[in-house]
């Protein structure tokens, strides 16, 4: 199907993720080519090449764009997803580290204030508060499990201060951990 170069070009200006997959625009000045929808900053009108195929832009020597990746095979790719699971698997994975903003930012390559940012808009939850949550659910088990008193499990979940994890643990659960631990061994008994 034919598309007049207006309707393209209009396409790219509104970033319309509607014309995702049927053509992709390349800039001439950076090299790079893009999706209709990508939100980087809008090319001059000259600048710009129109491809209907990836295997064409590619064969004219333009490289996929790092923010849209017209490469991959979805039609819509959303590249703070995978960093904010990626900072979900590690935390959930290294819980018991001493995880600083400044430490997980450096693992996954982004500042650490971009990091705040994109975790909280997508878990709505702080890196702080999400690794509070995983540590204080592997508490929970701990303390049922009973085989170590509170100040072990504070220092085994990656606590460093007794009231740090007392303060995480009651806003969490709503109780200290001893009233968790008799709360649940009189509903085992019912």
């Amino acid at each position: 199907m034919k598309y007049p170069l207006e309707k393209l070009w209009e396409a790219v200006v509104q970033c319309n993720k509607t014309y995702d997959g049927i053509f992709y625009y390349a800039v001439k000045t950076t090299g790079i080519f893009c999706r209709p929808s990508c939100k980087s900053k809008t090319p001059r009108k000259e600048n710009v090449e129109f491809f209907f195929q990836i295997k064409d832009a590619v064969r004219s020597e333009y490289r996929p764009c790092k923010r849209c990746r017209p490469d991959r095979y979805q039609p819509t790719y959303h590249p703070n997803e995978k960093i904010a699971r990626d900072i979900k698997r590690i935390l959930e994975n290294e819980y018991d580290q001493s995880w600083t903003l400044h430490k997980l930012s450096k693992r996954v390559g982004i500042s650490a204030y971009h990091l705040q940012r994109l975790f909280k808009n997508r878990t709505g939850r702080s890196p702080r508060q999400y690794l509070n949550q995983v540590r204080i659910r592997q508490a929970k088990q701990l303390l049922l499990e009973g085989k170590q008193n509170n100040l072990e499990i504070c220092f085994a979940v990656g606590f460093h201060d007794p009231n740090q994890f007392y303060t995480a643990f009651r806003k969490e659960t709503g109780a200290s951990p001893l009233a968790f631990k008799r709360t649940a061994k009189e509903l085992a008994k019912r």
